[in-house]
């Protein structure tokens, strides 16, 4: 059959289903896409596409193809149509573009964070959207609540749900918000102004009258790290101590570091204690350290906890979180992160290298037998030798997980003994200050398991995976990994060596992953027993799904081992946006972008490498081959005049054809690091530039 005539037969069978089934194909399209040229295709098409169940909800959140045009265009065709707009992290788009939403008179719902806007702008296309009750946008500096409209404030006293982002110290919109139900903030403050000036919390006093929380039913706050980002959340706190919202049911703070307890925050945890009942609960590690407040808490049904960094005991969790064992089947998510004694009874005799007592992670587990997410990352968790007693046996009846983050040592079969031989013989390099190694021993033979696709059946990991098929984000990260690009900070140049336990985990639990064929989001972070690399070929080849992929610091650290194996596991790739790459020596080269081109859906690379090198010519024939790709991060080795030189010619290559493209390139190692970092939109900052566990960070639909 000619090509022409083949392609009308496809369409014919395409418009040949109900339209039931083409809405529901529909609803993947670009809503740009699907109203600017899918419509145009046909008469059936063009009413289908214009169906409410399309038109209501518009997504433009990581359309990086929505140009200022196209934009303008769609909101000028069904603009009266769109009840909720998600145009987050559309940074690209101006602020006269952003401009045009005033014109969706009916939107009850609308997401801005990331989107450029001034007062003027906010209080204009505000003072035009009487229907709306949730809000979410950025207060940058400059934001001045005094220039807000009467009809912007009648809008704004009429919103129930806030998410606000605040770059300077403020309170926003917030005091305008008189009916608030959900508020969630997030705070980005820097310590210093780009001159230089250190900033202070007291610039908010006298902004605002005081925020209105008597109908709060959810209190959420993210924290970067920075003083003046504690110092200005104790101002919000401050009106919660003195009357605690009756209705509230979820309290959520997230500190990195230490934030000491005052007055008021003790005041407000004690009057939480007596007047509600919470369902989800997040508090700074130093608030419940060595307190007894976990007792006096009431919960009702609750269904997220984060105790993330906290010296909880697994005594105390059991007795005081779980109610000594009893069911607690609401609980859909537990963040437990870098709490390294959760697993056993008593935290004040325990060392990092002992066993956990599998009785309490037996008890968590039958208690919380509907939780879908968990996170037992940042520690140390030991199985002790017995039948059906290992970390992995136990996991293995929670079939409802979607999303798991486990420390490596904790997947090891066994600890090594002294009468048995290392699970994969030696050649492994053990990291001592700036990329140095010592040579243990030499490979005489290869592993096993290193040249097969597949897993040893009888690993413990193997079965784990077996048994919880529908996971779709997976962590596997070292418990003394550290980033060498951390937030807020200069490169960090040195990094802790691995758990012992650790050496037992190699190519052939990698290559259990495969297993996991609904697997969307897959982090591996110091693994020092990779030898060849050869598990991720049987991930790249099984997880047809996978979307996202982190990789840091695999193998020994003064040799990347697994580029041949990395270059075929990116040949199967064809659904993956993010790839994010973190390994000394590096070698950014032809080889390695010849098979990261083949990955058709990439948007999104960030390659962070302590004396890693990149080759300018490989770099733009990537971009020039990959026509999706929108953000490219590159720290290395190079020096800053070689960076400089090929971020210029890539912006000035694909900048015109691609305006979401942001190019970062620079010395990993350079004291203008932080500087260069603070320009990365948040978007990209949060979600790949920056390393960090993502299983159970927040509640399950906190916001969109």
């Amino acid at each position: 059959m000619p090509p022409a005539a083949a392609a009308m037969a496809v369409g014919a069978h395409l418009l040949g289903f109900s339209d039931e089934i083409l809405l529901h194909i529909l609803s993947h399209v670009p809503s740009t896409d699907l109203v600017l040229n899918v419509r145009r295709t046909c008469r059936k098409l063009a009413v289908l596409c214009l169906d409410k169940s399309l038109t209501h909800t518009v997504l433009l959140q990581k359309d990086y193809e929505a140009s200022e045009d196209k934009v303008k265009q769609l909101v000028k065709e069904i603009g009266r149509e769109i009840q909720q707009l998600n145009m987050a992290g559309c940074y690209w788009l101006s602020g006269a573009t952003i401009e045009h939403v005033a014109r969706c008179r009916s939107l009850v719902k609308v997401n801005l964070s990331g989107c450029h806007l001034t007062s003027l702008r906010l209080s204009k296309m505000l003072s035009a959207l009487q229907h709306l009750r949730s809000l979410a946008i950025d207060v940058s500096p400059g934001f001045d609540a005094g220039q807000l409209s009467g009809e912007c404030k009648a809008t704004l006293s009429r919103v129930r749900e806030l998410k606000q982002t605040l770059y300077t110290p403020s309170y926003g919109v917030v005091p305008c918000c008189t009916s608030l139900e959900k508020l969630l903030l997030y705070f980005e403050i820097l310590d210093r102004t780009r001159e230089g000036a250190i900033l202070s919390g007291q610039l908010m006093v006298g902004q605002s009258n005081v925020p209105h929380y008597q109908n709060l039913r959810v209190f959420y706050a993210r924290l970067a790290p920075g003083y003046i980002n504690q110092e200005v959340v104790r101002l919000y706190l401050a009106v919660l101590s003195d009357r605690t919202p009756e209705n509230l049911h979820a309290f959520l703070i997230s500190v990195p570091g230490s934030f000491a307890e005052s007055g008021a925050t003790k005041n407000l945890l004690d009057s939480m204690a007596r007047n509600v009942a919470l369902d989800a609960l997040q508090l700074p590690k130093s608030w419940l350290n060595g307190s007894s407040l976990l007792q006096h808490m009431k919960f009702n049904n609750p269904f997220y906890f984060s105790f993330s960094r906290c010296t909880l005991s697994g005594g105390h969790l059991i007795q005081r979180v779980i109610n000594g064992g009893k069911e607690l089947c609401s609980l859909a998510s537990l963040n437990l992160s870098g709490c390294v004694h959760c697993l056993s009874p008593d935290s004040l005799l325990r060392k990092a290298e002992d066993d956990i007592d599998s009785g309490i992670l037996e008890t968590l587990v039958a208690s919380c037998c509907n939780l879908r997410h968990l996170n037992l990352s940042a520690a140390h968790h030991h199985s002790s030798e017995g039948p059906g007693r290992h970390l992995c046996q136990l996991l293995a009846r929670l079939r409802h997980l979607r999303s798991l983050s486990l420390p490596v040592c904790s997947v090891a079969d066994s600890a090594p003994r002294a009468d048995r031989a290392p699970a994969q013989p030696a050649m492994h390099a053990v990291p001592r200050g700036f990329g140095k190694k010592v040579r243990i021993g030499v490979q005489s033979c290869p592993s096993p398991f290193s040249g097969q696709a597949g897993p040893q059946p009888s690993s413990v990991f193997w079965s784990l995976l077996k048994n919880v098929p529908f996971l779709e984000r997976l962590e596997l990260i070292g418990s003394n990994f550290s980033s060498a690009m951390p937030r807020n900070e200069p490169a960090i140049r040195n990094s802790l060596p691995p758990c012992s336990r650790a050496q037992n985990v190699g190519d052939s639990e990698v290559a259990a992953i495969g297993q996991l064929a609904f697997l969307r989001h897959l982090t591996l972070a110091q693994l020092p027993s990779i030898l060849t690399g050869s598990g991720l070929v049987s991930i790249g080849l099984q997880c047809q799904q996978l979307q996202s992929l982190s990789l840091a610091n695999l193998g020994m650290m003064g040799k990347v081992v697994y580029m041949s194996a990395l270059s075929d596991m990116l040949k199967h790739c064809k659904r993956l946006k993010d790839l994010r790459l973190e390994q000394p020596y590096f070698s950014a080269n032809a080889q390695f972008f010849q098979a990261l081109s083949q990955c058709s859906a990439l948007q999104r690379l960030c390659l962070v490498s302590r004396s890693g090198t990149l080759q300018p010519e490989a770099v733009l024939a990537f971009m020039a081959r990959c026509l999706h790709v929108v953000v490219c991060h590159m720290f290395t080795g190079e020096s800053l005049a070689t960076c400089k030189s090929l971020q210029q010619s890539l912006l000035r290559s694909f900048q015109a054809e691609r305006p979401a493209l942001n190019v970062v390139i620079f010395p990993l190692l350079h004291e203008g690091l932080t500087n260069v970092i603070r320009d990365v939109p948040m978007v990209h900052l949060d979600e790949i530039t920056l390393f960090k566990s993502r299983v159970a960070e927040e509640p399950p639909n906190l916001w969109w």
